[in-house]
């Protein structure tokens, strides 16, 4: 049976609907960095999710072509992810959303090296007559944070957000948005097969103590 990451990791992609505080280990991702309203058709963003995939895939399918990964077994690839910012400070703006910042990330396993990454993207430039030169692969140390399972639509989520921040203070803890350490969302539900208030999305945002 193929490793599932949600399945064996369930603290860091199925938190319960109330705040908890987690420590989020180090760990490798494909990566494309954009701007502007994720909302727009044939927008960069959804530009940036097909590379995405595209890459991840050809990782997963590697066992299948010449090329060997070291270590590699068969897994789920794990859901898509997004750390978002806006210029100006801690608080996001969701009634301007042409002001997003976004960095999408997918996850890869421990075992990925970055010539295997080298290897996915001359194969699937090859193969689909693509440029996946914005994809990047990158390493992130989350470390402490608050997370919760948001419910719902995305523009519903400070809602979340301030019980998240509530359930932090009170924990002594304070919130440590930086330029490094970001808004961060875990995509559990496909929004083109889920009804806008049965979407599941992982919240996450860093903190420290006070």
């Amino acid at each position: 049976m193929a490793f599932d990451f949600k399945k064996e990791y369930k603290e860091f992609y199925m938190p319960k609907d109330k705040p908890n505080i987690v420590v989020v280990p180090s760990m490798n991702y494909i990566s494309v960095q954009g701007q502007g309203n994720p909302n727009i058709e044939g927008g960069e963003y959804k530009n940036a999710i097909e590379l995405l995939y595209s890459i991840a895939f050809t990782i997963k399918m590697s066992k299948k072509s010449n090329y060997q990964i070291k270590g590699y077994f068969d897994y789920v690839v794990p859901p898509l992810e997004g750390f978002w910012w806006q210029d100006g400070g801690e608080e996001i703006d969701y009634a301007h959303k042409e002001n997003f910042q976004w960095k999408s990330v997918i996850r890869v396993p421990d075992f990925i090296t970055k010539a295997d990454f080298d290897w996915a993207i001359a194969e699937a430039t090859k193969k689909k007559k693509r440029d996946f030169s914005k994809v990047e692969f990158i390493t992130y140390n989350e470390g402490e944070c608050v997370q919760c399972m948001h419910i719902g639509s995305y523009d519903d989520e400070p809602k979340t957000v301030a019980l998240m921040h509530k359930y932090m203070e009170s924990q002594g803890y304070m919130l440590d948005i930086t330029d490094k350490r970001l808004h961060h969302e875990i995509y559990l539900s496909d929004p083109r097969k889920v009804t806008m208030e049965k979407l599941k999305t992982v919240i996450r945002h860093p903190i420290k103590k006070v």
